[in-house]
């Protein structure tokens, strides 16, 4: 009898264990960026996860500081979920990772321009006013028809109307720092070595910092442009920062390729990272 007893007990934590491995199997990780940063705050504001100023994202959440580290965290977790900028998911071809559908709409620059898109978030540069020769140059360049081409070009919808041609008035020498956004970085990038062919003497020099960080580099004077993937703050604004959209862009919530979601509702994904939702189905 005893031993009867005991061969039950022993089943019957095997089938409690074996249910605790199979349910960890399906248990959603939750990657999201830092406090600060300009895609978790379109993120979380867009999808009502933040409201009047308490952000309801899971503390269970891993937080990373870079667009780059989401998607290769992501790509090395086939439980995890992520969100990046869908123009730098794009551009960048990453592996191992995959774009899901938000209520039926794919987050392609297409949909972002038609407005079907819910996710989706501008990009800015900032100044403290009074720039000097070259970050004025460099900043025309951007908002004229050729920075236009360049941004749809990278899969970014332009946030200007290509109202000028940019026109090279005289050589430059000098150095422009640009500090902020991980997301706008790539296609700062881009813009920048274009720019470089027509001013060979400007140097561009991209920080990727984060939004948050970027802002305050530029007003304490460490960079003479900032770049934002947020609204400024009314502080910010009292401090004199002024803000130029540049570029539309969709924000991708991101699985690894063997998870066999394709789509998902905004319900859902507020649902996941507030933690209200733990497991995948």
């Amino acid at each position: 009898m005893k031993k009867a007893l005991a061969l039950f007990a022993v089943i019957l934590i095997l089938v409690f264990l074996t249910g605790c491995i199979r349910e960890d199997e399906k248990r959603i990780h939750l990657i999201s960026r830092e406090e600060g940063s300009g895609t978790r705050a379109a993120f979380t504001e867009i999808l009502k996860i933040k409201e009047a100023g308490h952000d309801s994202t899971s503390a269970e959440a891993e937080v990373t500081s870079s667009t780059y580290v989401v998607i290769t965290t992501v790509a090395g977790d086939k439980n995890a979920i992520g969100y990046v900028s869908a123009g730098v998911l794009a551009s960048s071809q990453a592996k191992g990772v995959k774009a899901v559908s938000i209520d039926g709409v794919y987050p392609d620059a297409g949909n972002v321009k038609a407005g079907h898109y819910a996710l989706t978030r501008d990009f800015f540069i900032a100044d403290c006013g009074n720039p000097d020769a070259c970050t004025r140059d460099f900043v025309k360049y951007i908002a004229g028809r050729e920075g236009a081409d360049i941004i749809e070009s990278e899969g970014y919808v332009a946030g200007i109307e290509r109202s000028h041609e940019y026109i090279k008035s005289v050589n430059l020498e000098g150095t422009i720092t640009v500090a902020g956004s991980t997301s706008v970085a790539p296609l700062m990038e881009s813009l920048s070595e274009n720019y470089k062919k027509i001013q060979p003497g400007v140097t561009v020099d991209i920080q990727q910092t984060g939004s948050g960080a970027g802002i305050i580099s530029l007003t304490e004077g460490a960079c003479q442009l900032a770049t934002s993937s947020r609204v400024l703050t009314s502080q910010e604004k009292a401090a004199g920062v002024r803000e130029q959209i540049i570029a539309r862009d969709g924000i991708a919530v991101i699985v690894n390729d063997e998870n066999p979601i394709e789509n998902l509702t905004s319900e859902q994904v507020k649902e996941i990272f507030t933690g209200e939702r733990k497991y995948w189905t």
